[in-house]
């Protein structure tokens, strides 16, 4: 499998460091409000990397962490009347509920910050003691000079940097590149420290979770395009400077979705909440998967109107035949004909070459019309229960699957019952019937 490697900038094949098994972190959120429709992108992407791989039978360890103290929590805290945690509790739920709700798996590990703070202090004052960070007044800085390769992966050079980086210049500061590991903090929940009372920096914390999850390198580290830096550079420093690895062999970014044409923002107000999603959520993953990762998308509601009518035949052709496998009881998992096999390395042949999404969304859309087409016709049993299972994988590794359960006896019966009726033309009694099991849940 190949991947694009933010870092190296290249296509490069994926090696996992320990053999069939796939180590991927991710940024998660800091949890002060609801995600937007741009915070989803990256789960929905590493959710569909971990299905593919874990479709081609690498045991997946994925990882995404939860920032719970912020400045942005506490100020938070005090809109709401509630305490700092109260603030993260509920925002974790409302995550996750997000999660769920945009049909991903949710059985990833969930670090958090707050019970990662004795590992993080014990970071930050070994890279003290290394010389790579430095004491100033309450504060802990990383010196970024300590490390000439800065800048490796967002491609820029120290000395531009410093002319034109937008950073924040402070007189306790060595140079104004440098950041905080450790802030000084009387207010809210707040920790002992070597260098008195106060809280982590944001860069450090991932370093840490990371290290204490997997003990050292992992295969792919990700998260939004917008952390490429800062954020993941100073991890990256920070882990170069201790432990003298990059901390994963392949950096993977996913693109921002934009409000129309402008940049999708809390601070501007110009947000959908994920919650507040109007369409089917796996309309909205359709609408992603239709664009390459690495690319922006431009969400207007005209766009994603256009994912619905897809969505619809996609569903409507695995109903169908979902439908004609139950009532004939013809499920037959190890069932693998020419055809279905051939759909299956086409969809592999696309995600393969760096999860090209739109090139598998395509497979599916030709599987659906290959299903209509059998259905309509011959209706070969092998064929239609190996694209059953084709599809259902291929569904499945997108996040565009159904929950479908089989009829029940009493269903079954009104089936059989409806069809006759069909078939003697009695169409008061087949709408009769027909109306019944739509009533029950059967997908017609």
């Amino acid at each position: 499998m190949k991947l694009y490697n933010t870092y190296t900038n290249k296509i490069e094949e994926l090696k996992p460091i320990k053999e069939n098994t796939v180590t991927i972190y991710y940024c998660g959120p800091t949890v002060y409000n609801y995600i937007h429709i741009g915070n989803a992108r990256p789960i929905i992407f590493f959710d569909t990397l971990k299905k593919y791989l874990e479709h081609k039978g690498y045991k997946v360890i994925m990882a995404s962490n939860f920032t719970d103290i912020n400045e942005k929590i506490l100020n938070q805290s005090k809109i709401e009347g509630i305490s700092e945690m109260e603030v993260a509790e509920k925002y974790i739920k409302a995550y996750m509920d997000d999660v769920r709700f945009l049909n991903a798996d949710d059985s990833f590990l969930k670090p958090r910050v707050t019970e990662t703070i004795p590992e993080i202090i014990d970071f930050i004052d070994s890279l003290v003691k290394v010389g790579a960070a430095y004491k100033s007044g309450g504060d802990v800085y990383y010196r970024v000079s300590s490390l000439p390769e800065y800048g490796r992966l967002s491609n820029r050079k120290t000395d531009e940097l410093i002319q034109g980086a937008r950073v924040e210049v402070r007189d306790e500061k060595e140079s104004g590149l440098d950041f905080a590991l450790w802030k000084e903090f009387h207010e809210g929940i707040k920790y002992d420290s070597p260098w008195g009372e106060g809280r982590p920096g944001w860069h450090t914390e991932c370093c840490v979770m990371i290290h204490k999850l997997f003990g050292g390198m992992i295969d792919i580290h990700g998260g939004g395009a917008d952390l490429i830096f800062p954020h993941h550079e100073n991890e990256i420093a920070q882990n170069e400077s201790l432990y003298h690895n990059r901390i994963a062999n392949i950096w993977m970014h996913n693109a921002r979705v934009n409000f129309g044409q402008e940049k999708m923002s809390k601070s501007l107000g110009n947000v959908i909440w994920v919650k507040d999603l109007k369409c089917d959520p796996r309309a909205y993953r359709l609408l992603l998967l239709k664009s390459s990762y690495r690319n922006i998308v431009s969400y207007t509601d005209e766009l994603q109107a256009q994912t619905i009518p897809e969505l619809e035949k996609i569903d409507t052709a695995m109903n169908k035949l979902f439908l004609y496998l139950d009532v004939n009881d013809l499920f037959n998992s190890s069932i693998q004909s020419l055809e279905s096999l051939d759909f299956m390395k086409r969809f592999d042949d696309a995600n393969e070459e760096d999860m090209n999404t739109p090139n598998g969304v395509t497979v599916i859309n030709d599987l659906v019309k290959e299903i209509n087409l059998e259905l309509r016709g011959r209706k070969d049993s092998d064929i239609l229960v190996s694209y059953y299972n084709v599809l259902k994988e291929m569904l499945y590794v997108y996040g565009l699957n159904q929950n479908l359960e089989r009829m029940s006896l009493e269903n079954r019966n009104l089936y059989n019952e409806w069809i006759d009726a069909r078939k003697e033309k009695d169409f008061s009694k087949a709408d009769e019937l027909r109306n019944k099991l739509l009533s029950n849940g059967v997908k017609l």
